[in-house]
């Protein structure tokens, strides 16, 4: 790691190190070996590395071999390719009703969009609920991190300020009865759910706009997709009203949906592929807090 690199960091005169060829070559082999990114950091630490620069190195070597594979994957793909496109869930809302009935509640039809396919739903939580909620996750969040699209693991990003926690299914009374009332909005098997997600965002906080299905062409998603098959499908449930900012929005059609406690909003994606349209993110919190759940559904069972 002491060889002359052609990259400086711009840390100031105490923190010149220079990341080296050798370098990045060894944080590549790491990664592809299945070493978690926080492991690297510490090994990195420990040989004398300062964190930031550290740090870094990761982001910006990571990142350009990411991108090295991707293209190399698509330039050998087939002009056009795209999946064939899978069954997803769906709410019972052809006819255009203004109000439905699941289980134990009455949901309001606010917005239904076809493409890309969005629902957005009043009062599929009552004020208790979200309560109940937020104050049990409130005792366990920690940073949000991502998928590690590299090795199928899970990382800190800088796209994603939020901090997070998730629970088993089925772990609660209140978490029970929101799965299976989602089961029965979208008619689609509990058990084809990943355990619930809860997420806080104070001001400043963001999560910029991505995709939720899994891209068959980074190397870490056939680890992923193991485990329950591909993403098609996501319901965010707003616990608290911001006051300001905090909607999620989708940049592909113009749309924001506001962060209203107690609403829902459901969107599907057949597809991995940017034609699904399902290109989204969270607006960054201008004033308050937002507290969301998210319930992602696989084509299987989740395991």
């Amino acid at each position: 790691m002491t060889t002359q690199s052609s990259t400086k960091t711009n840390t100031g005169p105490a923190r010149q190190q220079y990341i080296s060829v050798e370098l990045r070559n060894w944080i590549i082999a790491q990664a592809q070996a299945g070493v978690a990114p926080e492991t690297v950091l510490e090994a990195m630490k420990s040989s004398g590395w300062h964190e930031d620069v550290a740090i870094q190195a990761l982001e910006e070597t990571l990142r350009s071999h990411l991108t090295e594979h991707v293209q190399k994957t698509q330039a050998a793909a087939p002009a056009n390719h795209e999946p064939q496109p899978v069954p997803v869930p769906d709410a019972p809302v052809a006819d255009s009703p203004s109000r439905i009935r699941i289980l134990d509640r009455d949901v309001t039809v606010l917005m239904s969009m076809k493409h890309p396919r969005v629902l957005v739903l009043g009062g599929f939580m009552s004020d208790q609920e979200c309560d109940q909620v937020v104050a049990l996750a409130g005792p366990r969040m920690a940073r949000s991190e991502t998928v590690d699209n590299l090795t199928g693991g899970s990382e800190v990003n800088v796209a994603r300020t939020s901090r997070g926690m998730f629970f088993e299914r089925g772990e609660t009374g209140v978490i029970d009865r929101i799965e299976r009332r989602i089961a029965a909005l979208l008619s689609w098997p509990v058990q084809n759910g990943e355990g619930l997600q809860v997420l806080h965002y104070q001001p400043g906080a963001e999560y910029k706009p991505h995709y939720d299905y899994f891209d068959p062409v980074h190397p870490g998603s056939a680890t992923i997709l193991k485990r329950g098959g591909q993403r098609v499908g996501t319901l965010l449930m707003y616990l608290n009203t911001p006051k300001k900012g905090g909607g999620t929005t989708f940049p592909d059609v113009g749309l924001e949906v506001a962060p209203i406690k107690g609403n829902a909003c459901f969107f599907s994606y057949d597809r991995a592929h940017v034609n699904t349209r399902s290109l989204h993110g969270g607006a960054p919190v201008i004033e308050g807090e937002k507290w969301v759940a998210t319930k992602w559904l696989r084509e299987r069972e989740f395991i």
